[in-house]
């Protein structure tokens, strides 16, 4: 479970004194209890899913790229290397992201599954994709190849 590697992640870090990996995993435990918190009131008692968590470390990456732009924008070099530590950190939990022709394959399965025949019904096919496939695509660029392959 990615909570446990985490745990292990963070002593492990500690250990170390490697003090970069410590505040990220620190940062993403906080992010985790707060996901956790927000799903209890939904009436999810057990906390959110590997999957979700996976779409949380991919929420967390698109921030920090965001960051990065703007530290760079701002001649900022030293904080964009910290947001670019952090995500090499959080990257070490996910799954190996998919090349180009793993993702058009992804979406060759996802097609088959859903029956998705035209841009109309891309949702479905994105909701399919993200629940097989959370962690190993950057769903922000697999529109465009999604949109290719219904021909839009």
């Amino acid at each position: 479970m990615l909570r446990d590697q985490l745990n292990e992640a963070l002593k492990d870090a500690m250990r170390a004194k490697d003090m970069a990996a410590v505040s990220t995993v620190r940062l993403i435990l906080a992010k985790l209890k707060d996901q956790d918190i927000e799903a209890r009131s939904k009436g999810n008692q057990t906390g959110i899913s590997d999957a979700d968590i996976l779409v949380m470390f991919g929420g967390m990456i698109k921030q920090r790229n965001e960051s990065i732009a703007a530290f760079t924008q701002g001649g900022r070099q030293e904080l964009a290397a910290k947001e670019q530590a952090e995500i090499e950190v959080i990257r070490r939990f996910m799954p190996q992201q998919l090349d180009a022709a793993g993702v058009e394959e992804a979406v060759r399965q996802g097609i088959a599954a859903t029956g998705a025949t035209s841009v109309k019904q891309m949702g479905p096919l994105m909701a399919w994709l993200k629940a097989n496939y959370a962690g190993q695509m950057d769903f922000s660029q697999v529109a465009g190849t999604v949109k290719k392959a219904l021909g839009g």
